[in-house]
């Protein structure tokens, strides 16, 4: 652990200095681009967010959970031996 912590430090170093080596022009450069990529992919989660909740239809309804196991229909002797029967039909299977 202690030596991916050292390489990642190492090359997080070697990416810092090539940053610091760019004239400022450039990092501005850079900064602006990726600053204007955030802004349309923010712009456009937004927008499809709020396209969603416009269309009409789209409501939510919102029920209590129901346990699955209690649908089936079946003894509770037999689901509570469930496991001990998968667990012997996986040791006594033929390979």
């Amino acid at each position: 652990m202690k030596k991916l912590r050292a390489n990642m430090d190492r090359y997080f170093d070697k990416l810092d200095e090539r940053w610091q080596a760019l004239p400022v022009r450039k990092q501005h450069q850079y900064t602006l681009y990726f600053f204007v990529g955030y802004l349309l992919l923010t712009a456009g989660v937004i927008f499809k967010v709020w396209y969603d909740t416009s269309k009409s239809g789209n409501d939510m309804i919102i029920e209590h959970i129901e346990n699955p196991v209690l649908k089936k229909n079946g003894s509770p002797a037999r689901l509570q031996d469930s496991v001990s029967r998968i667990l012997k039909n996986q040791i006594y299977e033929r390979k």
